[in-house]
């Protein structure tokens, strides 16, 4: 098994949420969620955290994929279109990177890659220890 896919087995709230590790390397990582009922809200279409959260993995995976531990000090999404059913995908892209921040890009789309939302995020990058 990858890094990646270590660090992502380690999600519970990842796995709880249906959200699958599609493919992932130094800065980039692609997540896919199967929308079903749970993942609705009231007006029936996907709720607003869930489509956060997929792309949180996507930037938790993205982030640390460098074998430093990372944790996000900022995050930011703005939805483009309300999304009905699944599946939906997430794929981080790493925009800058040094050796106590970096900053992340992440696309969500549908299943005919229409834009759904896009979540900018910022890591704190701990020190290794010598």
């Amino acid at each position: 098994m990858d890094p990646q896919s270590d660090f992502f087995s380690g999600d519970a709230f990842a796995r709880t949420c249906g959200i699958e590790h599609i493919e992932s390397g130094n800065g980039y990582a692609r997540v896919k969620m199967t929308i079903n009922e749970s993942h609705l809200n009231s007006h029936g279409t996907v709720h607003g955290g869930a489509i956060f959260t997929l792309a949180d993995a996507a930037f938790a995976l993205a982030s640390n994929s460098h074998g430093i531990p990372a944790a996000a000090i900022n995050a930011h999404i703005s939805y483009m279109k309300a999304a009905v059913s699944g599946p939906l995908y997430a794929e981080a892209d790493e925009f800058s990177l040094n050796p106590r921040l970096a900053t992340y890009t992440v696309k969500v789309t549908g299943k005919n890659g229409e834009k759904i939302a896009i979540f900018q995020g910022m890591v704190y990058r701990k020190t290794p220890k010598p």
